[in-house]
């Protein structure tokens, strides 16, 4: 498989000189977090974590969308954690764009490089530490599991993306395509973390409108996006956060292929209960 080039932040801080207009927006239905967001400033840090900084991008928000976080890690060398969840049912995607990490899952040492994917189950025994001699920056999905009488947790795993073959969408010759690290039919699963490539001039080409969370991770080169009846334009490091129903499409614009790292909750119930929780 080919391999990729991920844009990852590198933090800093820009110079009094800098026009103030971007391209962020926050709306009721999506919102775009453009890579010059990230800098130093915005930074958070997290207990039991050492040498480590992150970029939050998600949150639940009431109102808003209200299954995931998502946070960019940046891991100094020797830093990392022995206690990195502490929420015992929360279930994580972890997925290297920068660097090299050390993955300890159920007592089992996985060595991540760019491109790898871990699924880490509910509860599970897991540490990172990063042994190189450079940083190592990697996405974290976090989602609360929503266990279901009868059916068994997923388990874990580890892999990487340059080893799994892209599953072209039907009827587009390939110009776009799902790279799938878990099947969709497998219902233990109540997320879904994948990697949606685009060709240059290929298309999305209806207005998607349904019921999954999405949070959208430009990988790889650029895009103009339909979100909502707004037309916006991404690029490496930007971040797209849309709530349920929120109409969506894009054209991908060159030279090279559009990838993004695309999360969505899946395969349960639609709670009726709201007050009352799970």
């Amino acid at each position: 498989m080919a391999k990729h080039n991920y844009y990852a932040p590198q933090g800093g801080h820009p110079p009094q000189t800098q026009l103030l207009s971007d391209r962020a927006v926050f709306t009721e239905a999506y919102a775009v977090i453009p890579k010059g967001v990230f800098g130093d400033i915005v930074t958070s840090h997290l207990p039991f974590w050492n040498k480590t900084r992150l970029w939050v991008l998600a949150r639940p928000l009431s109102g808003f969308a209200e299954t995931f976080s998502q946070y960019i890690m940046e891991v100094a060398p020797g830093g990392g954690s022995d206690r990195p969840e502490l929420d015992p049912d929360a279930e994580g995607v972890l997925f290297v764009v920068e660097g090299e990490l050390r993955l300890t899952l159920d007592g089992e040492r996985h060595d991540m490089l760019s491109g790898g994917y871990a699924f880490i189950p509910p509860g599970s025994d897991w540490q990172v530490l990063n042994t190189s001699e450079a940083p190592v920056r990697f996405h974290w999905v976090r989602k609360a599991y929503e266990a279901v009488d009868g059916i068994e947790p997923p388990a874990a795993f580890v892999t990487n993306e340059n080893d799994i073959a892209p599953r072209p969408m039907p009827d587009t010759d390939g110009r776009w395509a799902t790279t799938r690290f878990v099947e969709p039919d497998d219902v233990r699963h109540d997320m879904h973390v994948n990697i949606v490539t685009l060709q240059p001039g290929a298309a999305i080409p209806f207005a998607e409108t349904h019921v999954m969370e999405h949070g959208l991770y430009v990988l790889e080169g650029k895009a103009v996006y339909h979100l909502n009846q707004d037309w916006v334009e991404v690029e490496a490091g930007d971040f797209m956060w849309l709530r349920a129903f929120c109409p969506q499409a894009c054209y991908a614009g060159g030279p090279g292929p559009f990838r993004y790292l695309l999360y969505k909750d899946v395969n349960r119930h639609m709670k009726l209960n709201l007050a009352g929780g799970r």
